[in-house]
């Protein structure tokens, strides 16, 4: 992928990586040469970029949905091979005839850029524009050849042809031409006559008394032989039964019990009737067309006589057995005829008559030919097709090859890039670091990886919709501040690349560090909060307890909580013990004993040492605190990447692209006053906090500090010693004597 070229390029380092600079033609007529390791993304979906939806399907050469590298770099070379000034890419300025080199494919573009100044009534020195090319029905009428091979009911006259062009779009579905009709190709028409020769070949494999039995109403009498065939057949069958046993009459007609069911119910639906037998056996081997039919298929047995009896038979006003075994035999060669038939599209939809028509009228052919006269336009048409390819490509090419090749934009702190969605507004601060997803779970099992906090939220316009929608999901990423009132249900509101608002509501959070500052705070906060919530259960107890001891002295008929109910207590637990008790306070005791011991233990140590020796303690107690979560937040912080969050959408990101603590500052903004305000300190609502336990802890402070000073300083004095008794001498003889 890579080849040796004089090309000096130049590098911005941003998001950890080197990344390309394009800052003139020559860096995109080199761009081939770059070696694909340096890019930023090596693919990307179409969806959800802020850029030119047909830009880009102009880029996705295979229609893919996706833009990848190679397809880069032809979108680059064809651009650069049809302007007269490539430089003019990096140049916001319109676009002229004198804009197109002199090559030949420049030429094809000055022509057609002319003959579209000609038909708009302006002249040759005037601009083109996007808005002169937006519509492409403007410049491709319904009714004239454009060149795209594909032809609508408007472009032929024949009626007859018309018709045709409507009955493959109804059996195969259409194409959308130029002029935004649906329309024919050449392909879908050679399919349609594939499949109707089929139809065509099945139908004249068939001989004329297949296909008539029964003269020129043979397909209704075909169809209502095949509709009665088993009911006629269980008829005769149980009429044979009944001949051969005389018992078998009445189990064989409808019962009495089945009758009696019947009569209790509405028979205004005869789907009940239908179950019955045909006819009542009384009959005999005739079968009834006329009177003493089942009502549930009088219809249909009143259309055999009509279509099946009477060609064969004459009006009559029954058959036997043999009269219907003659009829069926009649139809056994249609039916297997019929059943080879081609299982179709085109059977679905047009009747086997119509196809036979349309293959025998050479249709086929005709539209064969307005396909070709609609190419022989393809030179022109297409000249206007590349000219609006080149406006858009002049207009936001550089942009994606500076969010594809690099993230320029990203990293620009007066830009976003194409895959950023928006702002999001949410307790207190805006994230720009918003991407629109599909799935929020499918994404988050991927972007959790990027070692960020991640917000995703359902945003909702309710009849105000925006490119066709009203509601769409997206992921926020927080880079800053504090994450304490980020939760699922928090809403917020959403603004999109285009200023529409969106009501936004957090549906899923993944929860990572946002900054090493939070996670000083974290252990004392998660401390805090259980010593809160053991508090409250606490309370929560003992309020239950007071409400339980009150409604047992109130009386029986009293409410207790039923959480709050205790247990019946019996006649020895209520008995005080004496003993249990004194425990109770030795174990009180000795726990405060030990806690005594153990801050003289702290304070003896504390005094024990030097003045400045003191805040060094006090740094290594916090040290052990939050040093460990600190650290943590730390490691995840320098982890923290933009990759995942895109690979999670489809994207093939080439490197980390590091999102770095001052960079996340960027991304996600916290409140600040506007400059120059005036801001009043005195909240007349705020909580009014009592003096004393402020006031308490500087005295403690205080005596703390004096006592220490006054044993480090020995201000007190040491105690006076007792005065020497001087040592009497004794004699020796003394002391012997004694």
């Amino acid at each position: 992928m890579t080849s040796k070229t004089g090309h000096h390029w130049q590098f911005f380092r941003a998001g950890g990586f080197d990344q390309v600079r394009l800052e003139s033609a020559a860096d995109l007529a080199a761009l081939r040469s770059l070696d694909q390791k340096l890019w930023a993304t090596l693919t990307c979906p179409v969806v959800n970029l802020e850029l030119d939806p047909r830009m880009l399907s102009y880029i996705d050469s295979n229609g893919d949905g996706r833009i990848r590298a190679p397809e880069i770099l032809d979108a680059v070379d064809w651009t650069l091979a049809h302007l007269a000034d490539p430089e003019a890419l990096f140049r916001e300025e319109p676009v002229t005839l004198s804009s197109f080199n002199d090559s030949a494919k420049g030429q094809r573009l000055t022509l057609s850029a002319r003959r579209l100044l000609q038909v708009m009534g302006r002249a040759e020195t005037d601009s083109i524009s996007i808005k002169d090319t937006e519509d492409l029905s403007a410049l491709f009428p319904a009714g004239e050849a454009n060149g795209d091979g594909l032809v609508p009911a408007t472009m032929v006259a024949d009626a007859e042809l018309k018709q045709v062009i409507g009955e493959i779009i109804s059996c195969l579905g259409g194409e959308k031409d130029r002029s935004g009709e649906q329309a024919v190709s050449a392909t879908l028409i050679n399919e349609f006559f594939a499949q109707a020769k089929a139809v065509f070949d099945w139908h004249q494999g068939a001989s004329v008394a297949s296909l008539k039995p029964f003269g020129e109403h043979s397909a209704s009498a075909i169809a209502v032989i095949s509709k009665l065939r088993d009911k006629v057949d269980d008829y005769f069958t149980r009429v044979e039964l009944a001949a051969y046993d005389p018992r078998a009459a009445d189990i064989m007609n409808a019962g009495k019990a089945e009758l009696e069911r019947l009569s209790a119910l509405s028979l205004a639906d005869t789907t009940e009737l239908a179950e019955l037998p045909l006819a009542n056996l009384q009959h005999g081997a005739f079968l009834p067309l006329r009177e003493g039919v089942n009502p549930a298929w009088q219809s249909a047995v009143e259309d055999l006589r009509e279509w099946a009896v009477k060609p064969l038979f004459g009006d009559q006003d029954g058959i036997d057995r043999e009269q219907w075994r003659e009829m069926v035999a009649r139809g056994n060669d249609y039916f297997a005829w019929w059943s080879q038939r081609p299982d179709l599209a085109i059977m679905g939809q047009l009747s086997v008559e119509r196809i036979v028509s349309l293959v025998e009228q050479n249709a086929q052919e005709l539209l064969l030919a307005e396909v070709a006269r609609d190419m022989e336009q393809a030179g022109a048409a297409e000249g206007l097709v590349d000219l609006d390819k080149l406006l858009r490509f002049k207009r936001g090419l550089l942009e994606l090859l500076r969010n594809f090749v690099s993230f320029y934009d990203f990293y620009s702190p007066d830009r976003k890039a194409v895959f950023q969605a928006g702002r999001l507004y949410i307790d207190g601060k805006s994230c720009d670091l918003v991407v629109q997803v599909a799935d929020a779970n499918a994404h988050a099992a991927i972007a959790a990886k990027s070692e960020s906090f991640l917000l995703y939220c359902n945003c909702v316009r309710k009849g105000q919709p925006v490119r066709g929608r009203e509601s769409m999901t997206i992921v926020a990423g927080v880079t800053a501040g504090a994450e304490h009132e980020l939760m699922v249900g928090r809403n917020g509101l959403f603004y999109d690349r285009d200023g529409n608002d969106w009501d936004a509501t957090v549906i899923k959070v993944v929860e990572n560090a946002i900054s090493v500052r939070l996670a000083f705070w974290s252990p004392y906060r998660r401390v805090a909060g259980m010593v809160s919530d053991q508090i409250q259960k606490m309370a929560s107890s003992r309020d239950n307890a007071l409400v339980t001891d009150a409604a047992s002295k109130v009386g029986p008929g009293a409410v207790v909580p039923a959480a709050a109910a205790p247990a019946p207590a019996s006649a020895a637990a209520k008995t005080f013990d004496i003993a249990k008790f004194a425990g109770i306070f030795a174990a009180i005791g000795l726990a405060l004993g030990a806690l005594g011991a153990a801050l003289a233990a702290v304070f003896t140590g504390l005094l024990s040492l030097q003045w400045w020796q003191w805040p060094l303690v006090l740094v290594g107690i916090i040290a052990a605190i939050s040093g460990p979560s600190m650290l943590m937040a730390w490691f995840k912080l320098r982890r923290r990447s933009l990759g995942p969050i895109l690979d999670a959408n489809g994207w093939a990101v080439n490197t980390r692209a590091k999102i770095s603590i001052p960079f996340g500052t960027t991304l996600t903004q916290l409140p600040h006053l506007p400059e120059g305000s005036a801001r009043s300190l005195r909240d007349p609502y705020a909580e009014k906090r009592p003096v004393w336990p402020a006031l308490l802890a500087v005295v403690i402070v205080l005596v703390l500090v004096l006592g220490w000073t006054a044993w480090e300083r020995n201000w007190l004095g040491s105690a006076a010693a007792p005065a020497e008794t001087p040592a009497v001498e004794t004699a020796p003889e003394a002391v012997i004597s004694e």
